[in-house]
């Protein structure tokens, strides 16, 4: 009886209904369940690293295989048939420095910046960059030096580099292999450490950490010799924090805690933005992607062209068994840059005090397993018919990046002062319903929060 009641529960949510159970409404949930379970499980297995196969050996024993050889089914044939239609990489993986202390910065004999990295100190790089990127190199370089005069005075925990990475770039396909690539650098920085100010509010969270850790190695009755040395390096460290880079002023935006910018995605409308505010129950403002892009909304356009363009081009190439290894263009991440930062312009404008954004944790994979359960419902035992019945659906679902347009509108509010705050986004209504309702979520939540 207990096992009987803990199922109950665990099927309605942990409440006791006040319908009746239907049967069959909890066998298409099951059946959604296990599909979904199925496709997490099919990523985690293809999410192992593999190796590249840079001397073309896997490509010709299963070019050798294929033509010896007669498949067993059609998956090992269609397995042979994408090792062969797939490019081999010519390059090797790039090379992760994850500590900004694996990169040292120095002056040649002619003024350029150079770099030098930790496992590669017998050689020595140059840096090319552009006229906008050169100050952030320019800042790596002065935070190294003022720690060196400063004597370890200063943390490398408030450098404004924070990783990097080498990788290889191909130039062009013909010619040399030393002629056709070069090696690009990618660095990854904190603009908060820009200025002053952000400077202060990241020393103090830095700080406010490494004594809570402190804390709690105190409070232990013996430590092994490992813990202590744990413990001396993080109060050597809490001493340089307290020692600050000079770093010219530059005022933080503070906005309006009552105001929230709420932003709802969709199939049709990928982004619209809804300003609430809480004290008058009221909206201030609603735009849509077309008001939010302003000129620049024919480029969205011309992606989705482009989009469908690369489909039919890759359904052309499967059924005749070519190469469908098509390159996109950055257009789709340029759009998602201007997207956010028209947001934050706008939410800047109202005065906003935060962004609330909807959190869609597997949403593909969400809407995927109930259109298949639909179609298994609606067309039991016929395979090839319920394929054709999610195949609209699916091209729907995966035209726009969603993850990738709130990561650029993450990362756009934290350099203005933004708070980010999460919340569920209704399944039904209109795209400005959703918005203004994402919006009174984070609110909510906010107020259940504290």
């Amino acid at each position: 009886m207990t096992q009987c009641a803990i199922s109950y529960l665990l099927k309605n949510n942990c409440k006791i209904p006040k319908q009746p159970e239907d049967p069959q409404k909890f066998a298409q949930r099951r059946r959604k369940s296990e599909l979904q379970v199925k496709r997490i499980q099919e990523q985690l297995e293809a999410r192992i690293p593999k190796g590249r196969d840079l001397t073309s050996q896997a490509w010709l024993s299963t070019l050798l295989t294929a033509t010896s050889t007669v498949p067993k089914d059609n998956q090992e044939h269609k397995r042979w048939q994408s090792r062969l239609l797939t490019k081999p990489r010519t390059i090797p993986f790039p090379i992760l420095f994850e500590t900004n202390e694996d990169l040292s910065w120095s002056l040649n004999s002619k003024g350029r910046l150079c770099v030098h990295f930790n496992g590669l100190r017998e050689h020595t790089f140059q840096i090319y960059c552009d006229q906008r990127q050169l100050p952030w190199f320019k800042r790596f370089l002065e935070d190294q030096q003022t720690k060196r005069t400063s004597k370890n005075k200063h943390s490398s925990a408030l450098f404004t580099l924070r990783s990097a990475r080498i990788s290889w770039q191909e130039i062009d396909t013909k010619g040399h292999p030393w002629d056709n690539h070069c090696l690009t650098l990618s660095c990854t920085v904190d603009k908060r450490l820009w200025s002053a100010e952000g400077t202060e509010e990241v020393r103090q969270e830095k700080a406010a950490d490494t004594a809570k850790i402190l804390t709690r190695l105190n409070e232990k009755d013996s430590l092994s010799k490992t813990q202590v040395a744990y413990a001396r390096r993080l109060t050597s460290t809490l001493e340089r924090l307290e020692s600050s880079f000079d770093r010219p002023s530059q005022p933080r935006y503070q906005g309006q805690s009552q105001i929230i910018v709420g932003l709802s995605l969709g199939w049709d409308s990928p982004l619209t933005l809804a300003i609430w505010k809480s004290d008058t129950q009221e909206i201030l403002v609603y735009r849509s992607l077309r008001q939010l892009l302003a000129k620049d909304y024919p480029l969205f356009l011309k992606q989705r062209r482009e989009q469908q363009k690369q489909s039919h081009q890759r359904h052309k190439a499967q059924c005749q068994g070519k190469g469908n290894q098509f390159g996109t263009s950055n257009l789709g991440q340029h759009i998602d840059r201007w997207l956010a930062k028209a947001v934050v312009k706008t939410a800047k404008q109202y005065d906003a005090g935060s962004i609330a954004i909807p959190s869609l944790d597997n949403i593909r994979d969400i809407l995927q397993t109930e259109i298949d359960a639909r179609a298994e419902q609606k067309i039991p035992g016929y395979v090839e018919a319920q394929k054709r019945y999610t195949k609209q659906y699916k091209k729907n679902i995966h035209k726009w990046s969603y993850g990738r347009l709130l990561d650029q509108i993450t990362s756009k509010a934290s350099q203005e002062n933004l708070a980010i705050e999460k919340s569920k986004q209704p399944l039904s209504g209109t795209s400005q319903a959703k918005a203004k309702s994402v919006a009174i979520n984070a609110y909510e939540s906010r107020n259940i929060v504290h």
